[in-house]
Formats: C-alpha cells, sequence, structure tokens
C-alpha cells in the first residue's frame, strides 16, 4: 500500500508540474526534484538556496519573501505562500515562481521547510501586459472629450470617466458606481432613459445621435448629444449598455428661443456629431460600402478583426475621374485604444483630401494631425500606412508608405511587391511632427491589379512557429492572377489558413484589391 501511496504521490506530482523542494535549516542545505532544475534551466547543483542566500531573490520581492519565512519559523504561520522572482546564476534572466511551503518538526521544534514551487512567469508577464493596456485605455478614455459610461442590465453605473462624474456633481468617477440615472435626475430623464436602455437590450439596436433632456433637481434642465449601445462581453453575453454624450444644452436652449438661429443651431449640431463620430466609428468600425465609378475598374476587400474592435482600416477614395486613391492603415495595438486612434485617423482623411493626389503630402497631412492628438493626450501610439494614387492622366501609380509593407503589383502572369527605391519607407504616423516621406512610381501600363494589406495576413505561423511571411504572399497573388477580383481575395485568405492548419490569425487582416 505505502509502494501505491508513492506512486500516486508521484504521478500527482508529474501531472501538477510543480518541483518539490525540501530544505533542512539545521544543514543548511536544500534539495530540489528534478523538475525544479528544469524551471532554472540548469543543472540541480547549480541551483542556489534562494532561502539563505538573497541575491538569488530579486531586490523588489527580497523583503515579502524573508519576511514570510520568518513567520514561518517563528510559528506566526502555518503555511509559507510567496510569489517571488529568483534566478539560478547571472547568466539567467528573472524568473516568477510560486513558492508553497510548510514547516518540517522534531520534537516540537522547526529543522526546516518542505514544499512546492512552480514557475508562473507566463502568468506574471500577461498579469504586467493587461496592466499596461488597461492604463493606455484609461488614458485615451479620460483625454476624450465626451461623456463616456458603461451600465450593467439593471442600467446602473459600471465604470464612467471624469467627465461624465463631473457632468453629474461628483468628484471621482467611483462615486457614481452603483447608481442609476433616478439617483441623479429628474424621473422625466430618468425613466425615458431606462427605458430606452431596456429597448436596446431587447433588440439590440443602438439609440444614435439623440438629443435628451436631463432633469435635474434644484437646478435648470439640461440636453446631451446622446448615442447608446447594447454591451455584450468577449464571449457574446450581453452585460447592458454603454453610451456616450456631450453637453448641447445652449444649442438647445438657442433653437427654443431664437428661431432665426436654427442654421447656426444645425451648423453647431454637426460639429457635435462629428465629435460623436469619433465613439461611434471605434464601435461599429464603418467600412467603405460603395466603390468609385472609375472606368471598367473593380475594387473588393476582406476585413477580418480579431475582437470587435480593430485598429486596421481603408479607404478608396474618389478623386476624380482619372484619379483614384487606395489607402490602408494598421494602428498598434488591440482594442478600444486602437480603434479611437483609427476613428480619428478616419477624421483626418477627411479633412486631408484637398491633399489626396498627393501621396507624400497626404502621409504628412494624416502624421501632423495624429501627432497633435497624441500629444495632447499624453499617449505614446503609431500607426502604418500606405497610399496608392492611380493616375490615368500620367499614365501612373504614385504611392508613398508610413512605415507600412509595399503592396503587390500583378501583371495577369506573375506578381510582385510595388519597389520602396530611394528613401524606402518613411516613419510610422504619430511617431514625428515634421515628419516627410518620398513618393515612388510605377508605369500603370501592363497593371492588371493592385493589393493593399496590413501585416496580420503574413506573420501568421504555421503550428512550427513558421511564419508566412511576404514573399509567399507574392506568390499566391501569382497564383491568382488569372482569377477575377473577388476570387483572387478568397484565395489569398485561403492559402493563408490552409497555412496555419486551422490556427486562425493573431492580429487584425485587412485586404483591398483593386482590379484595373
Amino acid at each position: 500500500m505505502a509502494a501505491n501511496a508513492m506512486e500516486r504521490l508521484e504521478l500527482a506530482l508529474e501531472a501538477s508540474n510543480e518541483g518539490i523542494w525540501d530544505w533542512d535549516i539545521e544543514t543548511a542545505t536544500l534539495d530540489f526534484t528534478e523538475r525544479v532544475g528544469d524551471f532554472f534551466e540548469c543543472a540541480s547543483e547549480d541551483i542556489p538556496n534562494f532561502f539563505e542566500n538573497e541575491e538569488f531573490v530579486h531586490e523588489d520581492d527580497r523583503e515579502e519573501f524573508f519576511a514570510a519565512i520568518a513567520d514561518v519559523r517563528a510559528g506566526k504561520s502555518e503555511i509559507l505562500a510567496a510569489e517571488p522572482r529568483l534566478r539560478s546564476s547571472d547568466k539567467y534572466g528573472w524568473k516568477w515562481f510560486r513558492v508553497r511551503g510548510v514547516p518540517v518538526k522534531y520534537e516540537g521544534e522547526i529543522t526546516g521547510l518542505a514544499g512546492s514551487l512552480i514557475n508562473i512567469s507566463m502568468r506574471k508577464e500577461a498579469e504586467q501586459a493587461l496592466l499596461e493596456e488597461q492604463h493606455l485605455t484609461q488614458t485615451l478614455v479620460e483625454n476624450v472629450p465626451l461623456q463616456i459610461y458603461f451600465k450593467d442590465r439593471k442600467s446602473c453605473f459600471t465604470m464612467v470617466n471624469s467627465p461624465m462624474a463631473r457632468w453629474t456633481g461628483f468628484e471621482k468617477p467611483m462615486d457614481l458606481i452603483g447608481k442609476s440615472d433616478a439617483d441623479l435626475f429628474g424621473n422625466e430623464h430618468s425613466q425615458q432613459a431606462l427605458e430606452d436602455e431596456q429597448r436596446i437590450m431587447a433588440t439590440g439596436e443602438a439609440l444614435e445621435s439623440v438629443i435628451e433632456k436631463e432633469t435635474w433637481s434644484g437646478q435648470d434642465d439640461t440636453w446631451v448629444l446622446t448615442t447608446k449601445m447594447p454591451y455584450w462581453n468577449r464571449r457574446g453575453e450581453l452585460m447592458g449598455t454603454f453610451g456616450v454624450s456631450s453637453d448641447v444644452s445652449e444649442l438647445v436652449r438657442t433653437q427654443r428661443s431664437l428661431a432665426e438661429m436654427a442654421t447656426e443651431l444645425k451648423k453647431r449640431n454637426e460639429d457635435y456629431e462629428e465629435e460623436m463620430a469619433l465613439a461611434r466609428e471605434i464601435q461599429h468600425g464603418l467600412l467603405p460600402t460603395e466603390a468609385p465609378n472609375f472606368g471598367d475598374a473593380r475594387f473588393g476587400h476582406r476585413y477580418l478583426p480579431i475582437s470587435g474592435l480593430a485598429g486596421d482600416f481603408f479607404e478608396v477614395l474618389e478623386l476624380d475621374e482619372k484619379h483614384v486613391g487606395l489607402l490602408i492603415c494598421d494602428v498598434m495595438g488591440h482594442g478600444v485604444r486602437s480603434a479611437l486612434v483609427a476613428s480619428l485617423l478616419r477624421g483626418l482623411v477627411s479633412q486631408a483630401m484637398n491633399l489626396a493626389h498627393q501621396p507624400d503630402e497626404f502621409l504628412a497631412a494624416l502624421n501632423s494631425g495624429l501627432v497633435t492628438f497624441l500629444q495632447k493626450a499624453g499617449v505614446t501610439m503609431f500607426a502604418t500606412a500606405f497610399y496608392i494614387v492611380v493616375d490615368k492622366v500620367e499614365g501612373k501609380i504614385r504611392y508613398a508608405s508610413a512605415g507600412h509593407p509595399a503592396g503587390i503589383m500583378s501583371d495577369g502572369n506573375g506578381a510582385s511587391l510595388l519597389p520602396l527605391g530611394g528613401r524606402g519607407k518613411g516613419p510610422g504616423l504619430g511617431l514625428l511632427p515634421d515628419a516627410t516621406y518620398g513618393v515612388e512610381s510605377v508605369p500603370l501600363e501592363g497593371v492588371k491589379s493592385l493589393l493593399l494589406f496590413t501585416d496580420g495576413i503574413y506573420e501568421v505561423e504555421n503550428p512550427e512557429g513558421e511564419a508566412f511571411l511576404q514573399n509567399r504572399l507574392v506568390r499566391t497573388v501569382t497564383k491568382a492572377s488569372g482569377d477575377d477580383l473577388e476570387e483572387m481575395l478568397d484565395t489569398i485568405l485561403s492559402e493563408v489558413k490552409s497555412f496555419t492548419e486551422g490556427e486562425g490569425f493573431d492580429d487584425d487582416v485587412c485586404l483591398l484589391g483593386m482590379m484595373l
């Protein structure tokens, strides 16, 4: 029976992936199982006695770790539980470990400790990355000049930004958590808001750009321009609603008192609509729905965000009868922070349309606008972009890059990357305030198709860790050069998915094609 119990113990330890240690305080020796050596990536004799030698414990963790050991040795605690960073020698980096142990006693005296440890570095690194992601997102949300809030299914606030807290008369956002509109406003507004939010959750349909009258106790009514939407978590479960609003009280008062100011009211209301477009476009990821009229040219795209919000986007710009522009952008990261920047860039595209015939000046304008916003928000982010102008007047394809991979052109028999000679790629958008971008060109004659893409399409890896890379993408386009545009786009996705053997994409994917 004892042998069977030991075998079961060994099997349990192997299944748990934990290593076992035994520290003899009297002899100052520390014994380990073989699994501990695997954790430290060294021979058993090279594993340090980190219970006695503090240099093998990270300086930020020493005080807490050795205090926990002292408590066990002093009888203040029956269990040693700590998560320090440890290393075996100078040539190895720090690793996080979960250390658990209990005292070993002989005739009532503690003679040592024994327990287990396991490498938790991946978990700790993921936690640190998540904290940084949350910090960046919070920084952007706090700097957007809109009132942003999330509510649960009972229409109680679960998250608000500082502008929303100040609007409702609270010093801190946390003061609003758990409250509902009924705690803040008069019955007229709170009841209407509750009915709207219940309808949004029941139908899944958003309430967009609606002017709401807010009734308060002891102060004048106010009006806000509001958009509300259903909120689903990453598992697709309905959690409640979220919304954004901005103060339009003065506009409404002016409209009600001065009919002759209706035109001005419309203009200012449109200004607020542009402000609201930032949050609205982030959530909807609006894409072009109609191709421009450009002779016999055909346009197509494939857009595969890996989450509900994406930083990739594209635009097909109808410049005039002889010129068309193709733009593709990839914002750093994923989620809310990337979608916010992507929506801002979309606005900047509209503002820079007067420069859209010149790829270098167009990218410079986008860069200047993005730098200004990011500096004001105090956030470091960037986007890459590739812009093409198809010029039928001069018979050329002119293009420029802002840190983005070159597009692919095909003559119907083969394909190749658009050459980026001269100065090559320019810096990404949002990094340098006075960045300039070089323009390259190739003859339009003989070009049958153009393909722009984001790095998510070629950075995917197969189960062996091999990346798809751009050279395979070029070969895939060559293979599909005889197909029509839609078939070519489908072939590319099919080839990449086959390469990954069902693993899918790790990044947003955007393809924009043009068949001449």
